[in-house]
């Protein structure tokens, strides 16, 4: 039979501590590719811009 019984009060610490670190890592990584795919793309748009006035 298994008995059932509840985490300890650390153990319950160390997991909320986790999510919340591991919640900030995947914040700061999307925005870190956001920032990268808006800075490569940024000159497409100038480019686009300088063709049309040409025009």
């Amino acid at each position: 039979m298994s008995s059932t019984h509840a985490a300890p009060e650390s153990d319950r610490k160390a997991a909320f501590t986790g999510l919340i670190v591991g919640a900030v890592a995947v914040f700061i990584i999307l925005f870190a590719v956001v920032k990268v795919t808006n800075d490569h793309f940024a000159g497409e748009e100038g480019e686009k811009a300088a063709v049309e006035t040409t025009k």
